[in-house]
């Protein structure tokens, strides 16, 4: 199978390398806005042709979109005018947007697909060596997926089937786990410099402690799990917690109010089970 990568990001680079060395396909062009960066994409993939120019494209088995979520569809457009064929295979790796978005590929006779691979891209040569059992949500055209699951399997992936018209949902779970915990944390972190504690300390404090309540919540479950002010109903502790933060820092403490309020929830939950 011939591959190329357009839009060879982090995503992009960890798909391709694993690709060629473990599922035997043939990466052979990497396309990014600058030759520069697809030479650099091209140096971490270890193999494929770097061009910056989509003239320079030459037709493929297999096209990956790996460009972000508003350049899916206009990137779609330009290779349907341009090379792809019937029977070629085009697939992204957006986990907010269905596959079918790329309806101009469709109208070209081509296959259409989307792998989403759930986990953070923050470091590739991590990733690279650690893909191995990551899940992958995927949806497309059967015959897409027929080609594209084993080459994935091959490559250490766990794939899930998800549906096309929950995608958003779907992505936003993941936003969740993973983003907006990003998010959490470093709101704790500022909050502990705030009460004095230098941000070197907060590190320290933070990290057993949010290591110890991940551990729970995925050995008990996240109502099962839950301890603190809320869940032993210590309301007027939460008020003054709620006010000092609003004092501090007006739209933190909003953001406090409404996960006091979730997580009365989960107490109850809690108390239910």
């Amino acid at each position: 199978m011939k591959l190329n990568i357009i839009g060879a990001g982090h995503v992009g680079q960890v798909l391709g390398h694993l690709l060629s060395k473990l599922a035997g396909w043939e990466v052979q062009n990497v396309c990014n806005r600058t030759l520069h960066s697809s030479e650099q994409a091209v140096a971490f993939i270890g193999s494929g042709r770097p061009v910056a120019n989509w003239h320079d494209l030459h037709h493929a088995d297999i096209t990956l979109l790996s460009v972000a979520d508003d350049q899916i569809i206009p990137c779609c457009d330009l290779l349907a005018r341009r090379y792809l064929d019937p029977d070629c295979l085009i697939f992204h790796c957006s986990g907010a947007l269905p596959s079918h978005v790329m309806a101009s590929a469709r109208a070209c006779g081509s296959m259409l697909a989307s792998v989403h691979p759930i986990r953070s891209f923050a470091d590739p040569a991590e990733v690279l060596t650690h893909f191995n059992g990551t899940f992958c949500g995927v949806e497309g055209d059967a015959a897409a997926l027929a080609c594209l699951q084993p080459a994935l399997h091959a490559i250490g992936a766990r794939c899930v089937v998800i549906d096309p018209n929950a995608k958003t949902l779907y992505h936003a779970a993941a936003v969740f786990a993973c983003n907006y915990l990003n998010t959490l944390v470093d709101m704790a972190l500022q909050t502990y410099v705030a009460s004095g504690i230098s941000e070197a300390q907060a590190k320290e404090l933070a990290q057993p402690l949010i290591q110890q309540t991940l551990n729970n919540i995925f050995r008990l479950g996240p109502a099962q799990s839950l301890s603190g002010p809320v869940a032993r109903g210590d309301w007027a502790t939460v008020e003054r917690q709620h006010q000092a933060v609003t004092a501090w820092n007006p739209a933190f403490g909003q953001i406090y109010r409404l996960f006091a309020e979730q997580t009365t929830q989960l107490a109850a939950r809690k108390k239910l089970s």
